[in-house]
């Protein structure tokens, strides 16, 4: 098995990271410092930190210059980052001494990889709400169609009373449309540049780094936190906490189907895809287990994560050592269930016909919308024990609910027996959900 399924040939159609996947490589990383050296040299030269030609010129070559991460290789081992290699290979590219001579100028490593991962980050929250927006729409577009389609509601995996697919499906959006408005918030909150030097001080970037660092951000795009953030991962963890909030909504979506898609159930058809290698009968709810599956994975991340947001000191060596090994793999298994899950609810399909079936023709789905009805013309506890005694009687004799209860109580409404009347909020839930979505 390969060491991680998202750069993988073998699993990469079952853990598709897609566009997300390509701003975790070795090329991407390296491409992204370069661009942050190059953003900070210019800063620095027109504000006269640096002769502002070659600020000039150090720009220029970083978005010229295609560095080998292989290259690099060697010193980051030797040096436990990569950016003193970096740095010794740029100016040899540039091969321009009186000018290379000012690449990272006072910066320190951490401030150059932290803010490359930022940059990485945005593009990676930009891919993955792109697949949130699609996966809504699909949602939206079912909770609306079926607002009124009934189904068994389920508790503790067992009937409970009527709801409406439309109610289910928007069940499964609504931690994904909290999550969208967070967005805005979480951008301007998270995504910080870095640039305070080797202890977080700013002592070798002059009397105006607070504004160097300003001017920085502004240039990349990214906000200035107004402080060093080194050993604060906050806003990395801000932004991992949404991201495993988004594959927990996505991995409870694929509980539900796999309850749902299952042989003594087949609510809910997926498509084509899951063939067994040897029951020609099967189609296996494979996307609803990959969505379980990164859910599972992404909690043990998480917690690997919040171990590695207490850093020592200043700077901490292992700590954000720790965060490298795990933060990637959490971008990408967000990334991952939500490119599944969108393809996965573009393709679903209700069995409404499964759905009618399962009321059993007993009907003691409808026991607690009974026993509110008697508690009208008795008090609560006797109305409980009425209905229990009802159902009680109902499956010993196998006859209707229904029947027994109007038989005993003339004054009961037959509706109270038919789901469609039975549904509660579950319609006005379902049309509220797609019109916020419509709304986005």
């Amino acid at each position: 098995m390969a060491a991680s399924v998202f750069d993988s040939p073998l699993y990469a159609q079952l853990f598709p990271s897609a566009d997300a996947g390509r701003l975790f490589t070795d090329s991407a990383e390296v491409r992204a410092m370069v661009l942050v050296e190059g953003a900070l040299a210019k800063v620095q030269g027109a504000m006269g930190v640096i002769p502002e030609m070659s600020g000039a010129a150090i720009h220029r070559a970083s978005l010229e210059v295609q560095l080998d991460p292989g290259a690099l290789a060697q010193a980051t081992g030797q040096n436990g980052v990569s950016i003193p290699g970096l740095v010794a290979l740029l100016r040899s590219e540039m091969q321009a001494p009186e000018h290379s001579a000012y690449v990272h100028w006072g910066a320190t490593s951490q401030d150059i990889i932290d803010t490359s991962l930022m940059l990485r980050l945005r593009q990676a929250l930009t891919v993955i709400e792109t697949d949130i927006r699609a996966i809504l729409s699909a949602l939206a577009e079912h909770a609306e169609t079926h607002a009124r389609t009934p189904m068994p509601a389920r508790t503790y995996g067992q009937h409970a009373t009527p709801t409406s697919w439309g109610a289910v499906v928007a069940a499964f959006g609504h931690p994904l449309l909290d999550a969208l408005a967070e967005l805005d918030n979480l951008r301007g909150t998270s995504l910080w540049v870095s640039l305070s030097g080797a202890a977080g001080t700013a002592s070798a970037l002059g009397s105006d780094a607070a504004q160097m660092r300003a001017d920085l951000a502004k240039a990349l795009g990214l906000q200035d936190p107004r402080r060093s953030w080194h050993t604060d991962r906050t806003p990395i963890l801000r932004i991992m906490d949404w991201m495993v909030r988004v594959v927990a909504a996505l991995g409870a979506m694929g509980q539900t189907l796999l309850g749902l898609t299952a042989t003594d159930v087949g609510e809910v058809r997926l498509g084509g895809a899951g063939s067994s290698s040897t029951m020609p009968q099967k189609q296996n709810p494979v996307v609803p287990s990959v969505l379980v599956a990164l859910s599972h994975h992404i909690t043990g991340l998480r917690a690997t994560m919040q171990t590695a947001a207490q850093h020592q000191h200043q700077r901490d060596g292992a700590a954000w050592f720790a965060e490298w090994l795990a933060l990637p793999q959490i971008v990408l298994s967000t990334a991952s269930a939500a490119t599944q899950a969108k393809g996965m609810v573009q393709g679903f399909e209700p069995d409404v016909a499964a759905m009618a079936s399962h009321f059993d023709p007993i009907g003691l789905i409808h026991a607690e919308a009974l026993s509110f009805a008697l508690a009208a013309h008795m008090s609560r506890p006797e109305a409980q024990t009425a209905t229990k005694e009802l159902c009680a009687a109902a499956r010993a004799q196998n006859i209707p609910l229904r029947d027994l209860a109007i038989k005993a109580h003339p004054q009961l409404d037959k509706a109270l027996f038919t789901p469609h009347e039975n549904l509660g909020l579950a319609p006005t839930d379902a049309v509220t959900f797609a019109r916020a979505v419509r709304d986005l």
